[in-house]
């Protein structure tokens, strides 16, 4: 009994608690970030696992507070230009990583394939990292963001060389497999972001992590309703 408690003690501490609403903290994004326009492809069958994810039950996009006020500072230089920041994920539910987990490991479903990995073999999705069993984003200040023009009537994204969570090189922000102009977009997005606090992922040109996070060991489990 005794080391069943502390299992559960360490559990807590590291993966937070199971919560039915968002803790301190955490915003919704739309209403503190003005203007940011939000896709949440992780609630419909659209996502490199071509079903909804686990954990994401409502048109609702939480970060923290402080990766709320960084973004914003974001999307206000973006404005000014006719531009707008479009976001597809930021806090995560531990749930839906491990639905990507369970997902991984089944290596007979590959019917998002030609679309998200066509070059990936699905068996090396651990082994290459583009699964894991822990995300940044759980943590709360994480983002998946693009650029889009701005106006209720304007919204098509800048043309970044792949989709958002395309598996492969070619995602890689300095990537030499896209046009110039694709790059320089990649670019655009990731000065910005890193100018405001923002960490890039060198796989990734979409993600990134605030670099002062107020949560940095606790991994969230609420669910996004």
């Amino acid at each position: 009994m005794r080391m069943f408690a502390i299992s559960l003690v360490v559990f807590t501490v590291m993966c937070g608690p199971l919560e039915a609403d968002p803790p301190d903290g955490f915003v919704e994004i739309r209403s503190a970030v003005p203007g940011v326009q939000v896709e949440l492809r992780y609630l419909t069958a659209d996502n490199f696992v071509g079903e909804p994810i686990d954990g994401y039950e409502a048109e609702r996009c939480y970060i923290t507070a402080k990766a709320a006020r960084a973004l914003g500072k974001v999307q206000h230089e973006l404005s000014h230009v006719g531009l707008s920041l479009k976001v597809f994920d930021a806090y995560r539910p531990q749930r839906a990583v491990d639905h990507f987990v369970r997902w991984a490991g089944d290596l007979d479903d590959t019917k998002m394939k030609a679309s998200y990995y066509p070059d990936v073999e699905k068996q090396h999705l651990f082994r290459d990292g583009y699964i894991a069993a822990k995300s940044a984003h759980s943590r709360g200040s994480t983002v998946d963001v693009t650029i889009v023009s701005a106006g209720p009537d304007a919204s098509e994204e800048l043309d970044m060389g792949t989709p958002w969570d395309f598996f492969g090189p070619k995602s890689w922000p300095l990537s030499r497999d896209v046009t110039p102009q694709q790059r320089s977009n990649r670019m655009l997005l990731q000065t910005l972001m890193v100018k405001h606090g923002f960490l890039p992922l060198a796989e990734e040109w979409w993600h990134f992590k605030l670099e002062d996070e107020p949560f940095p060991d606790t991994y969230f489990d609420f669910v996004v309703e």
